[in-house]
């Protein structure tokens, strides 16, 4: 937690602590299985997108089973889409029928998801999509289904965007007031400019007041158009992307978190194949809290309800790591200065236990050598089982011209059994 200055509006420090989340999409989508924007992206009208409104039925659905997997993977809270862009909502919402309670399923998917996941010690997040393509109220824009539709933009000119508003801020009241308090708000997304929508669009002054209001204790990400108001946002959210260092305001750190996926697609996709493999997932991880920074890693659950074969399998993956290498995530953040990575290896820190762990990507042989940390490490030790790894002081490597302030570690011969291997450095 050292590594924040920027100090957000919300309570914060549990979640730089916990760095590790679960991200939920799930929707209408699953029915097709092939991308949760595969209205936008086959151009689907709202009268052909009806028939997964009125066969939506998830009767395998267990909220427990869910939450169990994410705590068994790590991971200390998370965020559900309660409504994404194609306007689908999971709970039930009186301002309209578009809703998990009037499909065949006719039950509210919300409650028993916040009521399972608080059971196994999981902070609770809503995702709230600013967008809404079924809405009738919408206007037809730049990434509306119908965007290519003369017809269908041709009824904008009846349209009223302040209606939709009223709206969106109405069920975000809702969602703010039924479910206890709530602890991060994903809004999702602005796109300001020409055939596009911004902050007016969204009320969203209005609508960061109204939620600060209902929650004070939130935290709010960056997507309301609003990145140059003061208090507008907590923290920002790189997408599908890994960043080279820790983001700053005016040269001030500030907190920050990647959504990820295990593949290419954030709802249920049947047939997309490129999974990232358990190692990848557990380096994301690593290489994130290196810099300061969270992961919420996403799941798209099947239209029965359930976490299919592959997540359930990175999650557990995940969590066989995390079992022995917590510490290494949890409370940690960047390295202090002066301290640097040695070669394929990242470096965390945990300032409260004063601990240096060394992620090391690329298995050495006997030697691993750590420029910087010559006088400054006490104990170095294997972290999955804390065996012992011998200390060489630089100057046994003197003449081979190693650095006086380098550490040298003895490393066993055959790489640990796990996804990534870390020296836990108890530092003087």
């Amino acid at each position: 937690m050292a590594d924040i200055v920027f100090e957000p509006k919300g309570d914060w420090k549990w979640w730089v602590h916990d760095r590790f989340g679960l991200f939920i999409h799930w929707g209408l989508y699953a029915l097709p299985a092939r991308h949760e924007w595969v209205k936008n992206r086959e151009r689907i009208s709202d009268e052909d997108y009806r028939k997964y409104f009125e066969h939506f039925d998830p009767d395998l659905y267990d909220p427990k089973v869910w939450a169990q997997a994410a705590k068994d993977a790590g991971m200390k809270y998370f965020v559900i889409t309660t409504k994404h862009h194609e306007g689908f909502c999971l709970w039930d919402s009186q301002y309209t029928d578009y809703k998990a309670t009037s499909t065949p399923y006719g039950k509210d998917l919300i409650a028993p998801m916040v009521e399972a996941f608080r059971a196994e010690g999981l902070h609770a997040g809503f995702y709230h999509s600013l967008i809404d393509w079924h809405h009738p109220e919408f206007p037809v824009d730049r990434v509306h289904p119908m965007r290519d539709n003369p017809e269908e933009r041709a009824k904008n000119a009846q349209r009223d965007v302040g209606k939709y508003a009223a709206y969106l801020h109405n069920q975000v009241r809702e969602l703010l007031t039924h479910y206890g308090k709530i602890d991060l708000m994903f809004y999702d997304f602005s796109y300001p400019g020409e055939d596009g929508k911004g902050r007016d669009d969204w009320n969203s002054l209005e609508l960061m007041r109204m939620t600060r209001e209902l929650q004070p204790q939130i935290l709010i990400d960056d997507r309301l158009d609003l990145l140059d108001v003061p208090g507008g946002w907590d923290y920002r959210t790189p997408e599908q992307v890994m960043l080279r260092e820790q983001p700053t305001v005016d040269g001030v750190p500030v907190l920050w978190e990647t959504c990820q996926t295990f593949s290419g697609s954030w709802g249920y996709h049947r047939d997309e194949s490129s999974w990232k493999s358990i190692d990848q997932l557990v380096r994301m991880l690593i290489d994130t809290v290196s810099k300061g920074g969270n992961l919420l890693l996403n799941v798209g659950p099947t239209a029965r309800g359930e976490f299919d074969e592959r997540a359930m399998d990175r999650l557990a993956g995940m969590g066989k790591w995390m079992k022995a290498h917590g510490r290494a995530i949890y409370g940690c953040g960047s390295a202090p200065e002066g301290f640097q990575a040695p070669q394929d290896c990242r470096l965390t820190y945990n300032a409260e236990t004063n601990r240096m762990y060394v992620h090391v990507y690329a298995w050495p042989f006997r030697t691993l050598h750590l420029d910087g940390f010559g006088g400054k490490v006490e104990y170095a030790q294997l972290l999955n089982d804390a065996s012992e790894l011998p200390m060489v002081g630089a100057e046994r490597l003197a003449h081979w011209g190693a650095p006086e302030d380098t550490l040298v570690l003895n490393l066993p011969v055959q790489k640990p059994d796990v996804a990534v291997p870390v020296v836990e450095l108890f530092l003087k």
